[in-house]
């Protein structure tokens, strides 16, 4: 009964674990090196996958 108990509950940290790793969210600003200023339309990738946004009139950038 404790193998499987320890069994279950093993993976059930892990369906956790993969669930909160999908769900992060990314947020930032991307600017200018050379004055600052924010970058508007600017593609962003998030590395290893196929999910992307672009920067908005402020810069900004939100990718879920």
């Amino acid at each position: 009964m404790k193998r499987k108990l320890m069994f279950l509950m093993t993976f059930l940290f892990i369906g956790i674990g993969l669930m909160t790793a999908q769900t992060s969210r990314v947020t930032g600003l991307v600017t200018s090196e050379e004055d600052g200023q924010p970058v508007v339309g600017a593609s962003i990738l998030v590395n290893g996958t196929t999910l992307g946004t672009i920067t908005d009139i402020d810069g900004n950038h939100h990718t879920s």
